[in-house]
């Protein structure tokens, strides 16, 4: 695969351009931040009553609405919540881009199912680091960055590639490598990933693995520790030395534990489930459930996160640090 890194990319043509970052959440702030930083003019969109408008005018950004950072804008990042992004535009973007202007994304989503149908006279692109805004930031900062990936999906000027490499450059991927894809590779795997592999399968061991042991007598503390924090070891053993390598790390009776019991919990109904899972991506059918849930005021959302924030394993999370802090 094609590796792209700073001397493949002409930062000139983003720091000639004035860019919008709509929305300053996690992203939207980090990306913002590191933009201005490369020497890009950047201004940030936030809707009137937003609750990140103070912070964001307290890092030295002019903050002025979607619709007017269209007016005034070369490239607009739309960073706001993927179900918002058909009325941003519809509303405040369509009728007010210049032609010829672009829209950058971090995620897929909203071009693979057609939230948005950009106009045919913009250019679309997709730069999407492979981290949250902290970790984008950090690395920025301590003059590195995250490996991102970029795209394309329409290249009305012709200089779209270009542009998103540049873009790209500027908040600090091309310090370590960019990697192309298309807007539907990145969506599906991403979401597949989320509900799949890291945002949901993950945290629900935990917590059934904490519950079989508390159930079972043990103190919560020690459920904590063993089904929690060695988390942490796990995810770092694996980042520097891939699974193979983490396996060399460990005890032989914790790779042997692994032997027995993995393979019994994901079997081959979970695999099935896996590839059901990705069929709904693929279909939209994810994508429907979250419109109607976002639609409804997510009241799926919010019962699953009163509900994480009730689970035991949160108190004992809580007792284990101010044990710390003593």
């Amino acid at each position: 695969m094609q590796t792209y890194l700073d001397k493949d990319i002409d930062l000139g043509l983003i720091r000639a351009k004035r860019v919008a970052v709509i929305g300053y959440g996690n992203q939207g702030r980090a990306q913002a931040l590191n933009l201005r930083d490369s020497g890009v003019d950047v201004v940030v969109a936030l809707r009137e009553g937003s609750a990140r408008r103070h912070g964001a005018q307290s890092e030295g950004f002019e903050i002025v609405t979607a619709a007017e950072a269209a007016a005034q804008c070369d490239v607009a990042i739309l960073l706001a919540a993927d179900e918002d992004h058909g009325r941003i535009y519809a509303e405040e973007l369509a009728p007010h881009l210049r032609e010829g202007a672009a829209i950058g994304f971090a995620h897929g989503l909203s071009i693979r199912f057609g939230l948005i149908r950009p106009r045919a006279d913009l250019d679309i692109f997709l730069v999407a680091p492979k981290g949250p805004g902290t970790a984008l930031r950090r690395d920025y900062e301590r003059g590195s960055g995250l490996i991102a990936l970029y795209a394309v999906a329409q290249d009305a000027t012709g200089a779209a590639d270009a542009l998103a490499l540049s873009y790209t450059g500027a908040i600090g991927s091309g310090r370590v490598g960019i990697l192309p894809t298309t807007f539907a590779e990145e969506c599906e795997a991403d979401l597949f990933n989320e509900a799949a592999v890291l945002w949901g399968t993950i945290p629900e061991l935990i917590h059934a693995g904490f519950e079989t042991l508390v159930e079972a007598g043990f103190a919560t503390e020690i459920a904590y520790f063993e089904c929690l924090t060695e988390v942490k070891l796990l995810a770092d053993l694996i980042y520097e030395r891939g699974i193979a390598g983490m396996r060399e790390a460990i005890s032989n009776t914790a790779e042997f534990g692994a032997l027995e019991g993995g393979p019994r919990i994901v079997t081959d109904a979970t695999r099935a489930e896996m590839r059901k899972i990705l069929a709904e991506v693929r279909d939209g059918s994810f994508v429907e459930k979250l419109l109607a849930d976002a639609k409804a005021g997510y009241p799926r959302l919010r019962a699953s996160r009163e509900a994480a924030a009730a689970h035991p394993i949160e108190a004992a999370r809580r007792r284990v640090l101010d044990l710390a802090k003593r």
